[in-house]
Parts: C-alpha cells; structure tokens; sequence
C-alpha cells in the first residue's frame, strides 16, 4: 500500500462542528476550544465562516473570534487558520484578520448546489473565482472542497465524472487544494477511492484532502482508503462535533480522536498528542451537554476511569 508516513489532521469542530449546534456558543469557548487543538499539536484548523449570520446564526462572532485570535499574541505562526468565504464580501470581511487560507465550497451534485445555494455549479463557480484571484493576489491559500462526492440526499449516487469535472474548474479558477467530501456519509470504500481517483485526474495528491462523515459508520473505513492512495490530509472533528442535516438524529463529522488513534496504529505519524486531543474534546461535549461521540476517546476514558 501506498501509506503516507506522515498525515496532516486539518480539525473543523471550531466551524464545522459548532454551526449547527442549537445553542449559542459564546466566542470565549470557540477560542478556548482552538487554542486547545493546537496545544494538542493541531497545525491546521477551520477557525470560522464568513457568512451572513442570518443564515449560519452560530458564526456571527466571526469578526470577534479572529480579533481575539490575533490579539495578546495568541495566534501561532507554525498554525494554518482557514476561514469559509463563501463570496466576495464574506471575503472583504475576513481579509481584515489575514487568514493563512479560505476555503470556497462547491457541489458535485446538480440539484445539491441548487437547493442549497440557489445557484448551478457552474455559477457557483463563477462566484467563487473573483474570491480565489483575490486571495491569490493577498497571497491566501485557496482551498476549494467539494460536497456531495459519492452521495446527494436528492439525486443519490454521485458518477466520479461529477467530482472530475468540478476538481477541473475549481483548480482552474485557482484553487490550489481539493478536499473530497463525503457530505451525508453514504460513502464506502471503493466509492470513496473512486471520487478520489477521479479528483486526481487534476489535481496531484499531495494537494487533496478527505472529509468523511460517519452517518453510516463508514468513516474510518473511507478514511483508511484514502490513506491507501496516499491522501495525506483529513478534516475531521474533534469529540465527533457536528451533525448531518440530511439524516436526522445521526452522526456528522468523524471524530479527530477516532483518526489519531488509527493512524498512530498503523505507524503513521500525525503530530498530535493523543491525551491532550481527548481533554478537549471531552472538555467541549461536557460544555455542550452532548455525549462525545468519539469511540477511542469514550474507551480511553473509561479506561483511566477504571
């Protein structure tokens, strides 16, 4: 197998994970939760969206957030601090806080990017291009992630040709990083690797990342898959943070503990310090009142319990 030796863990719990929870998350505990991960040895983190807080409530403190973050000397040079900007003045607000790279989302399934943000693909894209050059031009990252790569909640199964042809625009418009999401977590491992495979026609694969949901359980499945081709970058989030809109009451993003432990099994080294990785997630569920939904992490508890 392929196996990288090294893995980067990019952890979304600080956006991904909060934005759909139903209580207000004051900005004090997102930053807390932040500075957390990085003792932890996380290097790369979605720190916020700028998106209007009419529609994702849980981030109107972005502006907040990344003033505290730049503040007292609490940013860390060594850390990637991504922001979602979705369009040009979601971008205008963030580049007052000098992200180290935004991130830009588009669909591989038609009716998706439809009823989720009113627009086609291609004109989601065309959105998105005068984001990415004007990134570029402040000398941003621009990570471009697509949703919906092997499964839509209205169209089904997703053909890998979809995922290609938006891995070809995206770079096109200068995305320099693909992540292949598996949006509603309907993915197993052959299809997963086949949206990758076909993202890989355009992009090499130092420079694409998974994001698995664990809906049905198949994350760490899919993730493992990935690593079998060589992906060497994962979102994921801490504690399992976050939900599935399209599945009620099931699970969303794996769990960054569930991914550490199975890599460092394996003998890959991920940078992260295990122990200090269960405090925080373990920290902001109790915070949450939520159960973590970390499988290693609850057995790991348990075990210094007893």
């Amino acid at each position: 197998m392929n196996y990288p030796d090294k893995v980067q863990i990019i952890d979304v719990s600080p956006r991904d994970g909060l934005q759909n929870e139903k209580q207000t998350v004051p900005t004090e505990i997102k930053f807390e939760l932040i500075q957390g991960l990085i003792d932890a040895g996380i290097t790369k983190l979605e720190a916020t969206s700028f998106v209007s807080p009419k529609w994702v409530p849980q981030m109107g403190d972005n502006s907040a957030l990344m003033q505290l973050i730049n503040s007292n000397d609490n940013r860390h040079k060594q850390v990637c601090y991504s922001v979602l900007t979705p369009n040009m003045r979601g971008f205008d607000n963030a580049l007052v806080f000098a992200p180290d790279e935004v991130v830009i989302f588009g669909s591989a399934s038609e009716t998706f990017s439809q009823k989720n943000i009113n627009c086609s693909i291609d004109e989601s894209i065309e959105r998105f291009a005068p984001v990415a050059a004007a990134a570029k031009e402040a000398g941003i990252k621009v990570r471009g992630v697509i949703s919906c790569t092997v499964g839509c909640p209205y169209e089904g199964e997703i053909a890998p040709s979809q995922v290609a042809y938006v891995t070809k625009r995206l770079v096109e418009i200068g995305a320099e990083h693909i992540g292949i999401a598996d949006t509603i977590g309907v993915g197993t491992p052959i299809k997963v690797q086949n949206a990758l495979k076909a993202a890989l026609d355009y992009i090499d694969v130092q420079h694409i990342s998974g994001h698995f949901h664990d809906t049905y359980g198949q994350a760490l499945a899919n993730t493992l898959a990935a690593v079998e081709l060589g992906v060497a970058q994962y979102d994921t989030s801490v504690a399992g943070l976050g939900g599935c809109p399209f599945a009620k009451g099931a699970t969303g993003n794996v769990a960054t503990e569930d991914v550490v432990y199975m890599l460092q099994g394996m003998g890959i080294e991920t940078g992260v310090d295990l122990d200090k990785l269960i405090y925080v997630g373990q920290k902001i569920s109790d915070y949450l009142g939520r159960k973590n939904s970390s499988r290693a992490a609850t057995a790991l508890l348990a075990k210094q319990t007893s």
